[in-house]
């Protein structure tokens, strides 16, 4: 993976989340908060069965898919909206 880092993710946290993520950190020996999450997040994609590899696209992660015309929302039955 590349070491260039261009994006800032800002994200709110509970007590108890910050609690949890800290717990994580110092457990894993981990030097900061933000390299407990990308570790988190590394293998929360594993777990769902996501290949975090170059070339894969945003949209193949997102809650809209993409039609004809562009993005549409999935209706809850799988498919998408026409």
């Amino acid at each position: 993976m590349n070491d260039l880092r261009a994006e800032r993710l800002q994200v709110m946290l509970s007590p108890e989340e910050l609690a949890a993520l800290d717990d994580f950190r110092f457990k894993h020996r981990m030097p900061t908060r933000a390299a407990s999450v990308r570790e988190l997040l590394k293998l929360g994609l594993a777990t769902a069965g996501v290949d975090a590899v170059p070339g894969v696209k945003s949209s193949d992660f997102g809650v809209f898919r993409r039609g004809r015309d562009g993005h549409t929302q999935a209706d809850p039955e799988g498919g998408a909206e026409e």
